[in-house]
């Protein structure tokens, strides 16, 4: 693979070495330094330099014995201490006398570890973002303090993390593997194995064209370096360099555990996990890039992003939804103004939306008079340009949102002969096609920012109690259950989880809104204060719904009936014959 037509190349020199290094993006932005591990090459980065490179000056390079930088003899050339000097030969070459910003992986991230914790790396390096790569010393201290008191959880993440690294000994005899990896290391084996381990696509896995011998060359760093003995033999290190760790759950060389006490070598810390594999950069650059943008911005004295708050290790905690962005929509009244109340209380941010401005805009107030803050919209749920319109104004505006609560929805009864086609198709695009609009929308925010989410579709008992005079509600309420089933399972591998409420008998503004099709607008207006008083009457508040939303976000909960007859209609249609419930259906009317 050739470098991008705008890439400019040179070589810098650090005593026998020649370190081939590339440049990219604007040359008087701030320097990011970014460090591969192995078996890659500076092309580990292609997917994440592109949202980079409108900010700042992006440098990246070849370690000694990858791409073209020299591939010395020795495998004590390896040493972590050598390829750190390499680091700050080229971090003196690229910003001379200015700090830069540094972000690595594996054995990149190991190397930059080494960096930050030798005297004064904090007059050259600003800030420092790890992916998939503990600092050596750190991880050795982590290891033998729990073998010094061998309790069952003591050993288990120790042991766990030195099974998956026991392929170093086979890596560590001299010749035979590099004969393998030559023999046998293709790219197109490594591409299939990412696809398959971490679902990364192919055409996201960029290499170079000495891929094989980089993959044979650079297991030279594990002879060097016999990560194992660190356990024996590590080293009190500290730095106080502002660090970032993004840390993939899945990783099956470096386990999350291993990061567990790095609190207490560093001055500043974050931490950021990610429902990711190994190979960060492939399969989540947009991640990548947006975390380390937010670090560098907060070191360079910009308010921290929120999520960025959020990732603060040793940062005191408040209320549970502290530091999150929460998009409710439908939020001018009833179920939707709970909603996004409660999440107030419990700390969070609000963008408040509904069709009524004003509704917003009086939902809003109540917030601020609680001391929260919330942000009103006016929005059309049915209207998909003006939905992703809306999302890209929040993400621009506030941040990607960390909940959104798709709720937004009209109420319609009549029998089936008797419903207008377009007060049917009116209910189906606001009640279904709203929760598809805003899912869509931004789940696609929260999938490439990469940190996960939550979204609350709210359906209805009337989901699956099918009933006589409800063939439009209960069929919108019907497709959002389903969607929701179908969603959870999509969204799943990328951390953002779905739940499906469903009310039952509740009394909100909804039920006096109901369009109750065929009748005169006095026989309606009846209808509407005779089903009003009913609900009023059952006594059963929409601030109960908001708290079981607040709830299913926080436990994670797929499917939540909220009241009583909810519950019992949802087991019942599980446990009653169908042919009973059907028989029941056909004689039951409360819309004729």
């Amino acid at each position: 693979m050739t470098p991008q037509t705008d890439t400019r190349e040179r070589y810098v020199r650090n005593g026998e070495i020649d370190i081939a290094v590339y440049e990219q993006g604007k040359p008087d932005g701030p320097t990011i330094v970014l460090v591969h591990g192995w078996p890659d090459t500076h092309h580990l980065w292609d997917n994440v330099i592109p949202h980079l490179r409108d900010r700042f000056h992006v440098v990246s390079y070849d370690t000694r014995g990858h791409g073209r930088t020299t591939n010395p003899s020795d495998y004590r050339a390896f040493r972590i201490s050598e390829l750190a000097s390499d680091l700050f030969a080229v971090i003196d070459a690229v910003s001379p006398g200015e700090r830069v910003h540094v972000l690595a992986h594996d054995w990149g991230s190991v190397t930059a570890w080494d960096a930050v914790c030798e005297p004064d790396a904090e007059q050259r390096i600003a800030s420092f973002t790890s992916v998939s790569g503990p600092n050596l010393d750190h991880a050795g201290k982590w290891a033998r303090e729990r073998f010094m008191r061998p309790t069952p959880g003591n050993l288990a993440a120790p042991l766990a993390q030195l099974a998956s690294v026991v392929y170093q000994f086979a890596f560590m005899t001299p010749v035979l593997p590099a004969a393998a990896m030559r023999m046998a290391f293709r790219e197109q084996g490594f591409r299939l194995g990412l696809r398959l381990a971490q679902g990364t696509p192919g055409d996201r896995v960029t290499l170079s064209d000495t891929f094989t011998e980089d993959a044979a060359n650079g297991l030279r760093i594990y002879r060097a370096n016999l990560v194992v003995g660190k356990v024996f033999r590590a080293r009190e290190r500290h730095t106080k360099v502002p660090v970032q760790l993004l840390v993939a759950k899945y990783d099956p060389a470096v386990r999350p555990s291993v990061f567990d006490d790095e609190h207490r070598w560093t001055e500043q810390l974050w931490r950021r996990d990610l429902d990711a594999g190994h190979w960060v950069p492939y399969s989540h650059p947009e991640a990548v890039a947006y975390a380390t943008i937010q670090l560098i911005d907060a070191v360079s004295g910009q308010e921290p992003a929120r999520e960025l708050r959020r990732a603060e290790v040793g940062r005191p905690r408040g209320r549970r939804f502290d530091d999150h962005l929460v998009v409710v929509t439908g939020a001018g009244s009833g179920i939707g103004r709970e909603t996004a109340l409660a999440f107030a209380r419990a700390g969070a941010e609000v963008v408040v939306s509904d069709i009524d401005a004003d509704a917003a805009g009086a939902t809003a107030a109540m917030i601020a008079d609680l001391g929260g803050t919330a942000y009103p919209y006016q929005l059309d749920v049915s209207d998909e340009q003006a939905v992703q319109a809306h999302a890209e104004e929040v993400a621009r505006r506030h941040g990607v949102p960390d909940v959104v609560v798709n709720n937004a929805g009209v109420a319609q009864a009549a029998p089936f002969l008797r419903t207008p086609s377009e007060s049917f198709r009116r209910v189906l695009d606001i009640n279904f096609f709203g929760v598809v609009h805003g899912s869509r929308a931004f789940g696609k925010l929260m999938a490439d920012r990469g940190f996960g989410g939550h979204i609350v579709n709210v359906s209805s008992m009337a989901a699956y109690t099918p009933q006589q005079g409800f063939s439009a509600y209960s069929t919108s309420k019907s497709a959002v259950f389903t969607f929701s089933d179908c969603l959870r399972a999509e969204l799943a591998s990328a951390g953002i989880g779905v739940s499906t409420v469903c009310p039952g008998i509740v009394h909100t503004n909804i039920v006096r809104t109901t369009e109750f099709s065929g009748l005169s607008s006095e026989q309606e207006k009846f209808r509407q204060r005779l089903f009003d008083t009913a609900y009023r009457l059952r006594r059963y508040p929409p601030s109960k719904v908001a708290k079981a939303i607040v709830r299913a976000v926080e436990h994670n909960r797929a499917v939540v009936p909220v009241t009583p007859e909810a519950w019992a209609a949802y087991y019942g249609t599980r446990l009653t014959p169908p042919s009973l419930m059907r028989f029941g259906m056909a004689r039951a009317s409360l819309a004729r």
